[in-house]
């Protein structure tokens, strides 16, 4: 039994590594993104930038969580996809490693890791930083003096009337909700939450805008355009709970030594991508409903990277 699993094994994963090699031979790069907002902007942006070069694309823009376009991409499903730095922390356990506190320390700890490892190049990161964060309505944070997690703490504790709009992966990663929970010392009971399929904080953010099953705050990114203009506060993070998630362009070795192109195409994009930009780019697709694609578009053309 056990001969016949390694059979099946090896012939699996020699199936894989054919279809991984036809793949690569079309000369294709196919670019995958996260469900979210920002993730399917930057995947566009990816995609067009690439294009851009004369670099041949298909675009799996929104495809799912991290779990799933990290497995895409180990698989050879996929080819590249913008990632977070401090995802490294939750994908190598490495929660407790001081690095994922600093932009610079961070990117070189999963650069050098994801390569070792998943032979997976992390090109240039962005300058911006999209933590996880909690935001709560306006109205409720000013009548209850709640500028920290401290402050929520404290008001939880006192019988504070609390419910929160957040991803499946928000709850159930011990780098995300749980790690606050510990950090604060509180924790929500399953009353407390309205758990939402997929990982869009555009939606976290608008059940609490709207009040959405007695939602009063939301999951937000630190790089959400939509958070002020629905009526929410992020709370702050005293403690630094949070690693740094400077967005990066994430690209198997194999895919990149046959075009190498890619990181020089996506090197100057990437450049460009601070805080108040993403938040700006994020605002228009979250509060004025355009499509991702074209705000990618307008912003590349706008900058010279795009005709």
């Amino acid at each position: 039994m056990a001969r016949m699993q390694r059979r099946v094994a090896l012939l699996l994963a020699g199936l894989l590594t054919v279809g991984s090699a036809l793949a690569q031979a079309d000369g294709i790069v196919r670019v995958g993104s996260k469900i979210d907002t920002e993730g399917k902007l930057l995947g566009n942006m990816i995609v067009l930038a690439l294009e851009a070069q004369g670099i041949k694309t298909e675009n799996k823009s929104g495809l799912g969580n991290t779990q799933v376009m990290r497995g895409a991409l180990i698989a050879g499903e996929i080819d590249l996809y913008p990632e977070y730095t401090g995802n490294g922390a939750f994908i190598f356990a490495e929660e407790s490693n001081p690095a994922w506190k600093d932009p610079k320390a961070g990117y070189e700890r999963v650069k050098t890791l994801d390569l070792e490892k998943n032979r997976i190049v992390w090109l240039a990161p962005a300058p911006a930083n999209n933590t996880w964060a909690i935001a709560v309505r306006r109205d409720v944070a000013s009548a209850n003096g709640l500028a920290t997690l401290d402050d929520l703490s404290q008001w939880l504790g006192q019988g504070g009337q609390f419910k929160l709009a957040a991803s499946a992966e928000f709850v159930e990663r011990s780098d995300a909700l749980p790690a606050f929970q510990a950090a604060y010392n509180f924790k929500l009971k399953p009353e407390q939450l309205l758990t939402l399929a997929g990982g869009d904080t555009a939606v976290t953010i608008r059940a609490a805008g709207e009040q959405t099953s007695g939602v009063n705050a939301a999951m937000a990114y630190g790089t959400d355009g939509a958070v002020a203009a629905l009526g929410l506060v992020i709370l702050d993070d005293p403690k630094g709970v949070q690693p740094i998630y400077a967005p990066a362009p994430i690209v198997r070795e194999a895919a990149l030594q046959q075009t190498p192109a890619i990181a020089g195409a996506l090197a100057p994009v990437f450049a460009l991508l601070d805080g108040p930009t993403l938040q700006g780019l994020n605002a228009k697709i979250q509060l004025e409903g355009q499509d991702a694609k074209k705000v990618a578009a307008d912003f590349l053309r706008a900058n010279g990277l795009l005709e």
